[in-house]
């Protein structure tokens, strides 16, 4: 069986990222909203800030589906950071007790 290698670091790093992902996903919907008053009404017609809103109306379902699964990503990622940190300090206390 081959040997795994894991950074420890390096999935710090990939879950602080994904937080920053999710966090952005969580503040997309103010955006919309600035997008859409940017718009506004351009030569008096409604038809682009109307389908900027159903853009953004289908996006907001597909960007919840997509932070979910990013949430799970990370929880997974943390789960594996902890086990192997609460592996490492056990054992590094049985070779202590040795």
């Amino acid at each position: 069986m081959p040997d795994v290698s894991i950074k420890i670091d390096i999935l710090d790093q990939t879950v602080k990222k994904l937080e920053s992902i999710i966090d952005e996903f969580d503040h997309a919907v103010g955006n919309s909203d600035a997008l859409e008053g940017a718009i506004g009404n351009p030569f008096h017609r409604g038809e682009l800030r109307s389908q900027a809103d159903d853009f953004e109306q289908r996006w907001d379902m597909k960007r919840k589906d997509l932070k979910d699964e990013l949430s799970k990503v990370r929880d997974h990622i943390k789960g594996v950071v902890e086990g192997f940190q609460n592996w490492d300090s056990e054992t590094a206390l049985l070779f202590q007790q040795k």
